[in-house]
């Protein structure tokens, strides 16, 4: 069945206008961001291995899969601000271009005049060969792939694609009792991230030019995973937090911001060339430090934590807790060592940022359920 290819620029409509983040690590507030890039870039010439936010100093023609939710929203800004052309691939249910809190007037109608647009379903292969031939990108970032299968129809609609730059997960590692998780690390072929890893082995297979990059848990504003939310409900709220077991689990938080800085460093850096990188925060945390880091984060009091075993629990289909209840951390040495990259943001730092720019703004993705918390608290008080 033939399709229109739409390619387009969205229409600018009016926002609200928001403050700016005062904090020294919000970069994406226009004239501040392109000055720390140009001085980065300076660095960069000067110190070998010092940081390099763009390896690349000419503009490409760059594709998106993905790109209107979390990720893809803070990594589309940084390329537009480098000079590149981009375009989103989306089914268009959601706006190509929303302002972004602490996102001023004039840099929202900078990024909507210049962000271009590609409707279509990637799970329609032909469709993807057609549209995406004819434009002959030199850069795809897969922003939300999941199957071998979704990635084949791109790289055979680009043949002369310079670099195909992936979003994986450090959930296709297998369990271990030996961490941090390192990029040479056994993977697990069954884990729910088998489709991720499928598809790093098909893109090896092809002879692309592929780059890999597995966050773990990444958190900040407008993160539709119910990471930092999950917590900051409850706090609001005023409710215990109940947290699996000990509270003593180590696990690992990455900002966004600083995952698409990533990103932005290994576009057209020969270092990264057919690599894989984790990428996450500086530090680990456990489940009990999260719950109060949330909290200092929020401006709230000391929660009051709640520990309780699962296995005495039958929650049917719902998620009581929104993290593996194991150790679950990877090593960042790698990208710091080869890509000259590192975290800008601490914990509690970026939690403030996720705070400041989203929740305590009174806007999140999911609302507040407090079904399996009420099951553990009512069988805490009996017992109790």
């Amino acid at each position: 069945m033939a399709r229109m290819v739409s390619l387009q620029q969205p229409t600018t409509q009016s926002h609200p206008s928001f403050s700016l983040l005062t904090s020294s690590l919000s970069d994406f507030n226009g004239a501040r961001l392109q000055s720390q890039l140009q001085f980065k870039r300076k660095l960069g010439m000067q110190n070998r291995g010092a940081l390099q936010v763009s390896a690349s100093s000419s503009s490409n023609n760059i594709l998106i899969m993905g790109g209107t939710r979390f990720i893809g929203i803070f990594l589309s800004r940084l390329l537009v601000k480098e000079g590149h052309q981009v375009t989103l691939f989306t089914r268009g249910k959601a706006p190509i271009a929303q302002q972004l809190p602490g996102e001023s007037d004039q840099d929202f109608a900078d990024f909507s005049s210049k962000i271009l647009h590609l409707k279509g379903d990637r799970k329609d292969s032909d469709f993807v060969k057609t549209s995406l031939a004819a434009k002959g990108f030199d850069v795809v970032y897969d922003i939300n792939g999941r199957e071998a299968v979704e990635v084949e129809p791109i790289i055979e609609a680009l043949p002369n694609l310079e670099q195909f730059i992936y979003c994986s997960s450090a959930g296709v590692y297998l369990k271990s009792d030996l961490l941090p998780h390192c990029e040479v690390d056994a993977v697990d072929p069954k884990s729910r991230h088998k489709g991720k890893l499928e598809t790093e082995s098909y893109l090896e297979s092809t002879g692309v030019n592929w780059t890999s990059i597995r966050p773990v848990y990444i958190y900040g504003p407008l993160n539709y995973n119910p990471v930092e939310e999950w917590f900051f409900h409850r706090l609001k709220a005023g409710r215990p937090i109940p947290i699996p077991n000990s509270g003593i689990q180590m696990t690992q938080l990455g900002h966004v911001k600083d995952l698409a800085k990533a990103f932005i460093t290994v576009l057209g850096n020969d270092k990264a060339s057919k690599e894989v990188f984790n990428i996450s925060g500086e530090k680990y945390v456990t489940f009990d430090g999260l719950a109060r880091a949330c909290a200092k984060a929020g401006g709230f009091p000391e929660p009051e934590i709640i520990h309780y075993n699962p296995k005495e629990y039958d929650f049917g289909k719902k998620k009581a807790f929104p993290f593996r209840d194991q150790h679950f951390f990877a090593s960042i040495d790698k990208a710091k060592h080869v890509l000259g990259w590192k975290p800008e943001f601490d914990l509690v730092e970026g939690l403030t940022d996720s705070y400041e720019l989203d929740f305590g703004r009174g806007t999140f993705r999911k609302e507040a359920d407090f079904s399996t918390d009420d099951i553990i608290l009512g069988k805490s008080l009996v017992t109790a």
